[in-house]
Order: structure tokens, then C-alpha cells, then sequence
């Protein structure tokens, strides 16, 4: 019989050496899979717990998705670029050597959708009469309402959704909705049965559990917010289905924009793909939607893993570097990369006037923590930073000096830029951008500007934990 204390020493060597065999093996690989930032947060955890390192990064380190879903993502992209081109008549040419003309090949490039002229965007930053204003829609419906969205509760506005949806299937409309998985899951359970009791089409995005081997990695998201009604009129924005309150202590405030003319066909392009994305079923897509009296300029980004590059990262970080005069990012989450973090530093030291706007409460502990970190840097570089106090400020939009905006579900972290699904609207037009600067403005009017001086004064023990709690900006 063995002694015990060398099976013990023969134990702990072999542990020992399976320690170092998964850190060396990390070291060679995880660097090539991910991004620099990224490893550096993957490495330090396998180094410090290399048994519990490895098979977090292997479910969650790469934000890879399936061949299949990749490959039908490609094929609807050239879909839509090939009906763009049968529609020239509809495209916006900005003016020339201007910030405008610079940003709209890079969208058109990496999210397929070229500008469009003739549209009317209707901005909407109350919360219960945005809802208010799709329901009535939606009880307008003679064709069809399509519904994309991340988050569908089991409360007031789900079940005034789900009535008006089944209103609608009553008068022969055709209703599809597509809900995320996870984000959505309270909505699916409470309301799924009664939907397809309707023959209102209810499906899952991204469905975790064992499927999601057959989709890609388990915390990928659809994050985006988007409704079609009759290709006549879109929803677009930060808003989901669910109460304000949804979230206890921290009610939502938000922004939508309702939006009529050719822009309604591209976000139906969008729901179509993803769509096909999930169900690989086809919808035909009414191309041909009349232009509007107001002639706003719009275009739409669409970015998420499908996507060769990181449409949205590229788009926000273009967008920070053209500013000339005023920038102002409004976001629930702020944890940047490296790129967006260096952007908006060049940006501030340029002599642009660069406004940040972020929640003063949070329902994300740990990205409060993280995101704190980032302000000694950025004050000292010159960017102003307020706290919205009234509400949990779960907007995302910015405004780039007087003739370009950008709203929609992107968020300025890492999570927005390389995980999610997400959808945003640009809008070239300075009558816009001054209705944005209003509702900046009241932002501003109810928020507290931090001072660099007194932000040096919070104690040690904040200092290390927002530290620690940025090492971990790439699980976020």
C-alpha cells in the first residue's frame, strides 16, 4: 500500500503543474482571441484562479457566434444592399469636406444602410406618453406591427401591449414579435400562450440553456428596441416594455424617436434580418415607404457580433474624433475601451467642449463602481461630467456640434460595443440636434457637475474598489 504522504506529495505536484500548464496555455492564447484590454482582465483572473479562470473564459471570453448565424446575417446584408441600389432616387448626399460627408460611409460600409432624405422624427422623452403614442399606433394597424425589443415584463405595459397586439390579430393584422431570451424572459412566460392563442408569431432571441451552443456564447444579447407598424411609422430609442419603475428606487427616464418615411423601411430591414437570423424564415420587406414634409436626413446603424467589425465602437469613436465645437454623450453605462477613453481625451485637449451626462443612481452595482474610475482622468483632461439626480437616466444618445445626432440602445461600454445586438439612429439635421439640445439641457438643469478637486477627496477604500471594479470591465 502506497504511504499517503507521497500520494499527497504526488497530488499537489500534479496540481501544481496543471496550475501552470492552464497559465502558460492562457498566456499563448488568450491574447490572440480577444482584445488587449480584454486579455489582460482574462489573464490576471486565470493567473490568480487558474482552475476557475479557464472555464469562465471559455464560456464567456470570446464573443463568438454560430457559422449558421453569421452566415445568415451576411446574406441579409447583401440583401439590403442590393435593394438600396435599386432605390437611388431615396438617397441623401451630404455637403462636401464636412464632418457628415466623413461619418456617413464608415455607418454605410460596416451597418449596409446608406442615408436617406424625406423623413419626420418625432422625439419623445416622456415615458408614459411614448408608450401611449405606440399603443394608439399600433391600434392603427391594418397590415402588420413587428416588435423587436430586449426587455418585456409582466406589468402594466406588457399586458397593455399584449391587449393592443391582440386587438390588432383580431382585425386580421399580421403581428410578429421578437423578444431576447434572457431580457425578456418574465414577458415570454406570462404572455407567450396568449399571443400564439392569437396566431400572434412570438419567438426567442438568443435562447440560453443548452441551445445556446447552437446560437454562440451564452451571454450574448439582442439589446436593441425597435417597432414597425405597417412600414408607416418606427419606433426607435432606449425604451423597453416595461414600467418606469420596473427597476425599485430607480425609475427610468428615456428617449424614443418616432419616426415616418424611408427610414421605417430600414428598421423593418432590420427586424427582418434578425428575424431570419433566428426562425431562418424570409419576410418580405416593403421597400417603398412616401417621403415627409419635414425632410429629415437619417440613417441607421445596426451593429452587434454578426457584424465583421465593431460598428458601433467605430461609429461612436469617428463621431468624438469630428466634433469641432461641442460633443455631448448621454449614457446609463460608461465603461470605454481604450479607443473611446482616448477619443474623448484628444477631443477635450483639442479645445472641444465635451459634455459626459451619466446617472447619478444605478441598477448595475459594479458598473457604477467601474465607471468611476474613468473620472479623475477625464476631469483632468477637461471633460465635464454631470449626475442626473431625479431618475435613473437610461437614454442613450449623443450630439456632435450642430447638425448630427445619434440615439438608440448603444451604450458607451464594452458590453454595447462588442456583445450586444444593438440599433442606432442617425440624424443629420440641425432642427433636431436643437430639440436634442433642449432635452440635454434639462438634463443639465437637474443634475450635479463634479468638480475634480472634491472627486480627489472620496476616501482610499472607494479609490481600490473602483479600481478593482475596472479590471473587470471586460466581463461587463
Amino acid at each position: 500500500m502506497a504511504d499517503p504522504m507521497v500520494l499527497e506529495w504526488m497530488l499537489g505536484s500534479w496540481l501544481l503543474m496543471l496550475d501552470w500548464m492552464i497559465r502558460l496555455a492562457a498566456l499563448f492564447w488568450i491574447p490572440t482571441r480577444t482584445t488587449p484590454g480584454a486579455a489582460r482582465s482574462w489573464l490576471l483572473l486565470v493567473g490568480f484562479v487558474p482552475l476557475l479562470g479557464l472555464p469562465l473564459y471559455l464560456l464567456f471570453g470570446h464573443p463568438w457566434l454560430s457559422r449558421e448565424r453569421v452566415q445568415r446575417q451576411a446574406e441579409a446584408s447583401q440583401v439590403i444592399r442590393d435593394e438600396q441600389a435599386l432605390q437611388r432616387a431615396l438617397r441623401w448626399t451630404p455637403r462636401r469636406d464636412t464632418a457628415i460627408d466623413e461619418i456617413v460611409p464608415l455607418v454605410e460600409r460596416q451597418g449596409d444602410f446608406m442615408p436617406v432624405h424625406g423623413n419626420a422624427v418625432d422625439l419623445l422623452s416622456d415615458y408614459d406618453g411614448s408608450l401611449a403614442r405606440l399603443i394608439a399606433d399600433i391600434d392603427q394597424a391594418q397590415e402588420r406591427v413587428h416588435l423587436l425589443y430586449y426587455l418585456m415584463l409582466e406589468d402594466a405595459v406588457g399586458e397593455a401591449v399584449v391587449q393592443a397586439l391582440q386587438r390588432a390579430a383580431a382585425r386580421g393584422v399580421h403581428c410578429r414579435v421578437l423578444l431576447d431570451a434572457v431580457g425578456a424572459k418574465p414577458g415570454l412566460r406570462a404572455y407567450r400562450r396568449r399571443l400564439l392563442a392569437r396566431q400572434i408569431d412570438v419567438r426567442a432571441m438568443l435562447p440560453g440553456g443548452l441551445r445556446w451552443r447552437r446560437s454562440g456564447r451564452m451571454d450574448l444579447r439582442n439589446h436593441r428596441k425597435i417597432a414597425v407598424i405597417d412600414n408607416r411609422v418606427g419606433y426607435i430609442g432606449s425604451q423597453n416594455l416595461a414600467d418606469a419603475c420596473f427597476v425599485p428606487g430607480h425609475p427610468n427616464r428615456e428617449l424614443v424617436a418616432r419616426v415616418r418615411g424611408p427610414a421605417v423601411a430600414h428598421l423593418e430591414a432590420v427586424f427582418a434580418s434578425d428575424w431570419y437570423m433566428e426562425t431562418g424564415q424570409r419576410l418580405d420587406v416593403l421597400a417603398e415607404v412616401p417621403v415627409c414634409g419635414e425632410d429629415i436626413a437619417t440613417q441607421l446603424l445596426p451593429s452587434g457580433p454578426a457584424y465583421p467589425f465593431s460598428n458601433a465602437r467605430d461609429a461612436v469613436n469617428a463621431l468624438i474624433h469630428l466634433a469641432r465645437r461641442r460633443l455631448v454623450l448621454v449614457t446609463p453605462y460608461f465603461v470605454p475601451d481604450e479607443a473611446t477613453l482616448s477619443a474623448l481625451r484628444i477631443a477635450a485637449l483639442s479645445g472641444v467642449q465635451v459634455q459626459l451626462i451619466l446617472s447619478a443612481s444605478s441598477n448595475q452595482t459594479l458598473t457604477a463602481w467601474a465607471q468611476e474610475a474613468y473620472y479623475d482622468e477625464l476631469l483632468r483632461c477637461g471633460v465635464r461630467i454631470a449626475l442626473y439626480e431625479p431618475h435613473f437616466l437610461h437614454a442613450k444618445h449623443l450630439s456632435v456640434d450642430d447638425d448630427i445626432a445619434l440615439l438608440g440602445s448603444i451604450n458607451l461600454d464594452i458590453r454595447s460595443f462588442a456583445l450586444n445586438a444593438e440599433i442606432g439612429l442617425l440624424c443629420y439635421d440641425s432642427g433636431l440636434v436643437r430639440q436634442l439640445r433642449d432635452i440635454e439641457a434639462d438634463y443639465l438643469q437637474h443634475a450635479q457637475a463634479l468638480d475634480l478637486e472634491q472627486w480627489r477627496r472620496r476616501p482610499t477604500w472607494r479609490r481600490s474598489r473602483e479600481g478593482i471594479a475596472r479590471l473587470a470591465d471586460a466581463l461587463m
